[in-house]
């Protein structure tokens, strides 16, 4: 149980590079456009980005529900966890449309809106790792 424990950890934590390098792209793509610059590059690597992210997620998702089902439901704080990690694929979703809505080349947020939509992820794991860690309840 502990392998599964592992690369469940590994790909949690490659899913959230993802997530929180997707809205970085988003920010230069905004600043970019502004300057009238190329950002096909910048296109192609959110779609890219967030194909492996996706990927990342349904990995820790599929070890995450064997660890569940493993272990049974053990105390509250895992209702609360499974509680952000819906928020947190709500986040991933959302991030979905911003990139779709680049690819499209349609005006989307501005910049600052991106940079703090950026720590809106952090803000979302950070209880997910305490919940985990000192299973409070």
């Amino acid at each position: 149980m502990l392998w599964i424990k592992t690369f469940h950890i590994l790909f949690v934590m490659a899913w959230m590079a993802g997530l929180f390098y997707l809205p970085r792209i988003l920010v230069h793509y905004v600043e970019g456009k502004q300057a009238e610059e190329d950002v096909q590059r910048l296109i192609i690597m959110g779609q890219k980005l967030f194909r492996f992210s996706s990927v990342m997620a349904l990995l820790a998702l599929g070890l995450g529900t064997w660890l569940w089902l493993s272990f049974g439901f053990s105390g509250n704080w895992l209702l609360a966890k499974l509680g952000f990690v819906v928020l947190l694929l709500a986040y991933h979703g959302q991030s979905f449309r911003y990139i779709q809505q680049m690819a499209l080349g349609q005006t989307i947020r501005t910049s600052l809106f991106f940079r703090i939509y950026n720590e809106l992820a952090l803000l979302i794991v950070i209880p997910i790792l305490i919940l985990v860690v000192v299973k409070p309840f």
